[in-house]
């Protein structure tokens, strides 16, 4: 048998595929697959009890995590004059105006997430087909249209995310690195959780937290019992 199929058979013996777990026993599992040579992330997946095609009932925001993300992020700020520097001198990764929205416009992305001044976006708007399929897109409510540029960069360093439901209604989130601590991992998923709750339009109807699944870059997808979440 070759290593692959090892690992994926010593996966298979450690949960049951069929089983909802517990948040804690969700992440230990994660912990007990096999390793792999490099630091995993761990990801969450939520399908929301929401109907996307509404436009009451889009979700998106941004929630700071208490132990960040374990990921060091290439900041672009898109900014001018003061703002600009005031960027630079924050540790921002790309800053710059027009020349970045040309950059850009190339078809180059590579940065994690983008910051704009409010007057920036007129031009920053232009870039919607590029920016927005890979959710980079500066949104006011996700905190990342700003005129205080120093904030938010600190805020994005300490483990601010961003998070949006796609057009079937479901949100995958990078939360953790799995060398973290099991109880790092677990408040940083409540941290997120707690968000999404807060989150619920008052439109959507019946269960909203319709399924939950923790997962790290090589191991399996762990069903966790969503009463215990929204119960956060």
């Amino acid at each position: 048998m070759t290593k692959h199929g090892k690992r994926i058979r010593g996966i298979q013996e450690t949960y049951d595929l069929a089983k909802s777990y517990s948040l804690g026993e969700a992440i230990d599992i994660l912990k007990q697959c096999p390793t792999v040579r490099f630091d995993q992330t761990v990801d969450v997946s939520v399908k929301l009890g929401i109907d996307p095609r509404k436009s009451d009932q889009q979700i998106r925001g941004s929630v700071s995590l208490p132990h960040g993300t374990g990921k060091v992020l290439r900041i672009l700020v898109f900014a001018a004059g003061d703002k600009a520097a005031e960027a630079i001198e924050a540790g921002a990764d790309f800053v710059g105006s027009d020349d970045l929205v040309e950059k850009i416009k190339g078809g180059w992305v590579d940065f994690d997430v983008a910051v704009a001044t409010p007057d920036m976006m007129r031009e920053v708007g232009k870039l919607g087909k590029v920016l927005g399929p890979r959710n980079l897109m500066p949104t006011p409510k996700a905190g990342t249209v700003t005129t205080d540029v120093v904030k938010t960069i600190a805020e994005l360093r300490k483990g601010k995310i961003e998070f949006k439901a796609d057009r079937a209604g479901v949100c995958n989130v990078g939360v953790a690195k799995l060398s973290f601590d099991s109880a790092q991992i677990k408040e940083n998923v409540e941290a997120l959780c707690a968000a999404l709750v807060k989150a619920k339009p008052a439109t959507a109807k019946g269960q909203y937290l319709v399924n939950f699944t923790i997962s790290s870059t090589m191991g399996p997808g762990v069903t966790v019992d969503t009463r215990e979440l929204i119960a956060l």
